[in-house]
């Protein structure tokens, strides 16, 4: 669990729980603006919203990709996506097939992920995450990186069951083909 150094005790950011949390579990929480919390396998993921340079660059690419999205696609933020039955996601982007969803929406209509990379969520997004996001069959996965000097995006495909780099950035911008076109600059 990640929180913040100047966070309250963690009996008060979350109820006591006995075993593994549910989908119910998590959504009869009460919002919390400052945390993130994920649910895989009846475990939390729990981590801070990202600082001020993270919130951006999810802005940033979002935007590009809504400008270029097709009218059969929408592009959102921090969207509940429901891998399984145990299993419930926020990408920081998602790019979908638009429908009526409820709290939760169903991973069949999610066609990209996107993942800004921050201290406390640089493993999960790297591993964890990717592998569930393959497992779930979601077609594109955009990892981005805001550590080296320039940002570094990298653009996965699923083929078969695992991702393949299928486009990476060069002095800050990211060039695509699929799922559509469009040029993300960071």
């Amino acid at each position: 669990m990640a929180a913040p150094a100047e966070a309250a005790p963690a009996d008060y950011l979350l109820p006591r729980h006995v075993g593994p949390w549910s989908l119910d579990d998590v959504l009869s929480l009460p919002e919390d603006n400052s945390q993130r919390i994920e649910l895989v396998d009846g475990m939390l993921l729990v981590s801070p919203l990202g600082s001020y340079r993270h919130q951006n660059l999810v802005f940033d690419a979002a935007a590009a990709l809504r400008a270029a999205c097709p009218d059969y696609l929408q592009t959102t933020i921090e969207l509940n996506v429901l891998l399984s039955s145990g299993r419930l996601v926020i990408p920081d982007f998602t790019v979908v097939r638009p429908r009526e969803a409820g709290v939760m929406f169903p991973v069949s209509d999610v066609v990209l992920v996107g993942e800004v990379f921050s201290p406390s969520t640089r493993l999960n997004d790297q591993g964890l995450k990717r592998g569930l996001y393959a497992r779930a069959g979601i077609q594109y996965y955009l990892m981005i990186d805001p550590e080296p000097g320039v940002v570094e995006a990298t653009l996965l495909e699923l083929q078969g069951e695992q991702y393949v780099e299928i486009a990476t950035s060069a002095n800050g911008v990211l060039e695509v083909e699929r799922p559509f076109p469009v040029t993300i600059k960071f």
